[in-house]
């Protein structure tokens, strides 16, 4: 399947501070969902990029689209200790970036995959009772649980879904 990516680093001369690691096969979920809400792809790019999601959250064992990334960036390539594989925004699953997508869908209708994908959102909010700011691949909520970006944009995402 042909992804259409969007890519957030360009080397000059080909140098990249990550040996060993193709950038270019990183699928951004996150910035996937912006674009598609800002018009810059068509409705079949849309749906190989839903495709792509469905297929990177299985791959990765993750419960919903809203992982930022996949495949992560290995383990080692940033200073931050928090910032490994599938932690935080290096994989991490937030719902703030996934209810975007949820609502892009829903703009560009693709209702059935909408309601399908928002579900998982929804159900851990309602389980970990709160919003929380993101969570691990495995579900377990991180961050504030107060986080009213999730809230917002998951409130978007079920009111689109609702129409």
């Amino acid at each position: 399947m042909v992804a259409y990516l969007f890519i957030p680093h360009i080397y000059i001369n080909g140098w990249s501070p990550f040996r060993g690691f193709d950038e270019n096969e990183i699928f951004y979920h996150g910035g996937t969902a912006v674009a598609i809400q800002a018009g810059l792809l068509s409705r079949d790019e849309i749906r190989i990029s839903i495709e792509r999601m469905q297929e990177n959250v299985k791959l990765a064992g993750a419960q919903s689209i809203g992982i930022t990334l996949y495949p992560p960036y290995p383990e080692g390539a940033f200073m931050n200790k928090g910032l490994a594989p599938f932690s935080y925004q290096n994989g991490g699953d937030w719902t703030w970036f996934g209810a975007r997508m949820i609502t892009a869908l829903v703009q560009y209708d693709f209702v059935e995959e909408a309601f399908e994908e928002v579900k998982p959102m929804v159900d851990r909010v309602v389980e970990n009772d709160g919003f929380y700011e993101w969570y691990t691949i495995e579900g377990e909520p991180k961050g504030s649980g107060v986080f009213r970006g999730s809230a917002g944009a998951l409130m978007e995402a079920i009111e689109a879904t609702r129409m």
